[in-house]
């Protein structure tokens, strides 16, 4: 079954997006098209869904993580993937993140964190930088960021992994890997906006990829120092919450 739609992409030309798309692509591929449900938020990056030939559900924006956890109870057979942003998942929706990570609710959720509100054009987020100039903060933002990796480690999240967009088969490679996973797995990409927030060469310079070790989750603060860590940080084998149920 052919795994693009015909729907027109909007994305910006640039965007880390693209590179996350073609990861997608392959992972479904290798993991059967049958088998797997896509749940979107709102923002930029759940427009993925409306580019691969997959079932899917579009939620309310930062209610994503709930609606996929509905489907699997329903049907614990299906492989449920969550596509959301860094403002979708830190701002609106972060109590439901925490929750599904200490439930260990058997789901796959995708962050997308380009550090900032991108469909909105350019607001800050809970994981913009201090000091980002943007559409709501002109002065610069006067608060310190989340470290959403240290936030997956408390909420006993089961799988806790960090990519970087621009490497496609390593992403492609992680997201098999959690969406195998039993129980809650969470993947940071990180995913430069070249609109609003054009991290591209910072990241090139900072990222590598790292063994699994999970002291590494707090070597990047999402400030300018040092350098950032990619690779599955954590993970651990222990009953759902659908097995429970």
């Amino acid at each position: 079954m052919k795994i693009e739609t015909n729907y027109p992409n909007t994305w910006c030309p640039g965007c880390g997006n693209f590179a996350i798309l073609e990861a997608m692509k392959k992972a479904i591929q290798e993991t059967g098209q049958e088998k797997v449900v896509l749940v979107a938020d709102i923002g930029c990056n759940s427009k993925i869904v409306d580019y691969l030939n997959v079932s899917s559900l579009g939620s309310l924006h930062g209610r994503a993580i709930p609606s996929a956890s509905g489907i699997k109870i329903a049907n614990p057979e299906l492989k449920v993937v969550v596509f959301t942003g860094d403002g979708g998942s830190l701002n609106e929706g972060i109590s439901h993140l925490i929750h599904a990570a200490k439930k260990n609710t058997d789901i796959t959720v995708i962050m997308h964190n380009n550090r900032l509100f991108a469909l909105t054009t350019g607001q800050y987020t809970a994981s913009s930088p201090k000091g980002f100039k943007g559409k709501s903060t002109p002065d610069g933002s006067i608060e310190e960021p989340l470290n959403t990796l240290e936030l997956m480690m408390a909420a006993k999240a089961s799988f806790i992994g960090r990519t970087y967009s621009s490497k496609i088969d390593y992403t492609k490679k992680m997201i098999i890997e959690a969406i195998n996973h039993k129980g809650f797995s969470f993947i940071e990409v990180l995913q430069p906006c070249p609109s609003f927030f054009n991290t591209f060469q910072f990241y090139n310079e900072k990222v590598y990829e790292a063994d699994a070790n999970e002291k590494l989750i707090k070597e990047w603060n999402y400030d300018e120092k040092g350098r950032i860590p990619l690779g599955i940080f954590y993970k651990e084998e222990r009953p759902t919450y659908e097995d429970e149920v």
